[in-house]
């Protein structure tokens, strides 16, 4: 299993949201770290900018993926892309 790392900002996100979908979403990411195969179809490449996108329920979780899982930023569908 990767190591993961949260910035500062996909902290604070977490923080805010509800616990319940706070607690789905680090289930999610720590799910890829460990086999990146079984999100294959909820992943996928960004376009125009550095890293992966992982889609769970209407919110979007950009990820940097190397030896090190560090996950960029977390939020809602319509406005994390900005």
């Amino acid at each position: 299993m990767k190591e993961i790392v949260y910035t500062r900002n996909a902290l604070r996100a977490l923080r805010r949201m509800p616990a319940n979908v706070a607690a789905r979403i680090r289930a999610k990411v720590q799910q890829y770290a460990a086999d990146p195969a079984s999100l294959a179809n909820n992943v996928t490449e960004l376009k125009g900018r550095d890293g992966i996108r992982l889609r769970v329920g209407d919110w979007r979780v950009i990820m940097e993926d190397g030896i090190v899982l560090a996950v960029l930023e977390i939020g809602p569908r319509g406005g994390i892309y900005e």
